[in-house]
């Protein structure tokens, strides 16, 4: 029996499905199909991670801010205070 020329000898794969498949053969071909999703819950947990950390960031500084601020105007009013007092 010879192959046709347009075919090289070894070339062609053979068609299968995995209705008769063994079920590790079954469960592998699932866990590479849910892959892409697997890595993609990966990113996403990541980016809501990053974004916590960047918001918990935010909030610090505007704590600090604040506390600032705080102490000038309490440090203003003690001025107040002690003009009003020498006064």
């Amino acid at each position: 029996m010879t192959t046709p020329a347009t075919e090289p000898t070894g070339s062609a794969t053979p068609d299968f499905s995995l209705a008769g498949a063994p079920a590790p053969r079954q469960n592998r071909t699932r866990d590479m199909q849910l892959i892409p999703e697997a890595l993609a819950r990966a990113h996403m947990h990541e980016r809501r991670r990053e974004a916590d950390a960047e918001r918990q960031a935010a909030r610090l500084i505007a704590a600090r801010r604040m506390q600032r601020r705080a102490e000038r105007v309490s440090l203003r009013a003690r001025r107040a205070l002690a003009m009003a007092v020498m006064n």
